[in-house]
């Protein structure tokens, strides 16, 4: 049996005492999967305009797009330049490039991945597509993470491993079962195995000398002390310190991060609520203080792990437009870098949309969000990012990089896939300029040293060109020279 999918945002996380959800992406419908163009103008399609703008349903020519998108004048812009290099990759999931897979849609996708340059593939030791590692102690079984890891040497990207889950025997189960219960997974060990996890991850970055960096654990699953509504962040940094040693033990060279806490906001008004507010609500105090006692108690670490969404616990659908909702990743970094001069690496981040948005893998909403927390991010400092699912999935109504290769008629490119590209190289040359309209439009981007700009539209409402087409809502315009 295949490891289960991810768990929904809404079934898993931190949970407040009535057990709500750390946050619910909007209940709407994924749109059917159309044909999408592999010109990634095509990303500029509308939708309805959000808030009563003028928008239209056609998809503009690219030529005339580039030729509006030249017009704007950026020179009355704010541009902030990127403080330092910053790496965006990707988290392989369920089901991503499997051989199992259709092979024309599988080799699509491939070539996607394999244009997108040396980025960081993100695989787990168990779960999300991988199976039991050590099914019994000693046992090590480890075909499906090969298959992964050669994806990675496939598709010319750099390999990463998150150090979750654990084996049912690491949790209890009697230990020559072999047995595996997916719905058991986010269970973490039973303080009596740490030891045993640690050797684990040991072995595992000895079979993969490709690895160069890792993630010790995920969310911080199973370490939520329910009684006390707190996160168990004793026992959360007693396990990192363990597997931290065991890892340096035989491969010093191996970069090892923690904690991977989700940084949920909420209402101002919840009990939970930190004075750290915005637009978005209030940081939740508790992830606040998993970071505080595992900085002061680690025994080591080369960088420090997050995760989080635009949204919270009351408000479910973006703040229009979706980079002021995104802005809360900014806050978060410049958080942490008051406490810690360790680089911040956002193991996940989940850009929702406006409430009359559609969202999804085939969404330009939902690509125009996600490139949105990525300027956030990167005007802040973050060091990486890693997007979760690059393949698409109607499960995660979030952006992706192809669409779900599962189909015959899958691994296509989708509103993001381009943009992602563009931005591959340029954020790691650590060179950008992070721009925002000052005219009150809703347009922003990113200009490189060569000139070349990544024009962004971040609202469903077009904004008006002179003597051009519009900039039509939710629109991504690579333009290759300087305006």
């Amino acid at each position: 049996m295949r490891a289960s999918r991810r768990p929904s945002p809404t079934t898993s996380g931190p949970r407040s005492p009535s057990r709500t959800p750390r946050f619910r992406p909007g209940l709407r419908r994924t749109p059917a999967l159309a044909l999408l163009l592999a010109g990634v103008l095509a990303l500029a399609a509308c939708t309805s305009g959000a808030g009563g703008g003028t928008t239209t349903g056609d998809t503009v020519p690219s030529s005339a797009l580039e030729a509006s998108a030249k017009a704007v004048d950026l020179n009355g812009w704010r541009w902030d330049k990127q403080p330092g290099p910053m790496e965006i990759g990707v988290t392989h999931t369920q089901d991503s490039l499997d051989d199992t897979e259709p092979a024309q849609a599988r080799q699509r996708g491939v070539d996607i991945l394999s244009s997108l340059g040396q980025e960081y593939q993100n695989h787990h030791l168990m779960g999300f597509g991988t199976l039991n590692p050590e099914p019994r102690p000693g046992e090590f079984e480890w075909d499906s993470l090969d298959r992964r890891m050669q994806l990675t040497e496939e598709t010319g990207g750099k390999a990463m491993l998150t150090l979750c889950c654990s084996p049912d025997w690491m949790k209890g189960a009697p230990r020559d079962s072999g047995a595996t219960r997916w719905d058991r997974l986010e269970k973490a060990p039973l303080p009596e195995h740490f030891a045993d996890f640690a050797n684990l991850a040991k072995e595992a970055v000895q079979r993969y000398p490709q690895v160069d960096r890792v993630l010790v654990w995920n969310e911080l699953k199973g370490f939520y002390n329910q009684a006390e509504n707190r996160w168990d962040y004793e026992g959360y940094t007693n396990f990192y310190n363990q597997v931290y040693q065991a890892v340096k033990s035989v491969r010093p060279d191996v970069q090892v991060g923690g904690p991977y806490v989700v940084m949920s906001s909420v209402p101002v008004d919840s009990g939970d609520a930190s004075d750290i507010r915005g637009p978005w609500g209030a940081l939740d105090q508790r992830p606040l203080d998993v970071l505080d006692y595992w900085l002061k108690n680690n025994v080591g670490a080369d960088f420090i792990v997050v995760d989080g969404s635009t949204t919270n616990r009351g408000q479910q659908d973006a703040i229009s437009p979706v980079d002021v909702g995104a802005e809360k990743f900014s806050v978060i970094d410049r958080w942490i870098q008051e406490r810690t001069k360790l680089p911040i690496w956002w193991a996940e981040f989940y850009a929702n949309v406006p409430a009359d948005a559609q969202a999804g893998f085939a969404s330009p909403a939902s690509a125009v969000s996600t490139i949105a927390a990525l300027q956030a991010m990167a005007r802040s400092g973050t060091q990486g990012s890693l997007l979760w699912g690059p393949e698409g999935s109607n499960s995660l109504e979030y952006s992706s990089l192809w669409t779900p290769a599962t189909d015959e008629t899958g691994g296509q490119p989708t509103p993001l896939t381009e943009a992602w590209r563009w931005l591959v190289p340029r954020l790691r040359e650590g060179t950008v300029e992070l721009g925002r309209a000052t005219d009150g439009s809703s347009l922003g981007g990113f200009r490189a040293a060569d000139g070349s700009v990544l024009l962004v539209n971040f609202s469903a409402t077009a904004v008006p060109v002179s003597g051009q087409e519009d900039i039509p809502g939710w629109a991504i315009v690579p333009v290759n020279s300087s305006s």
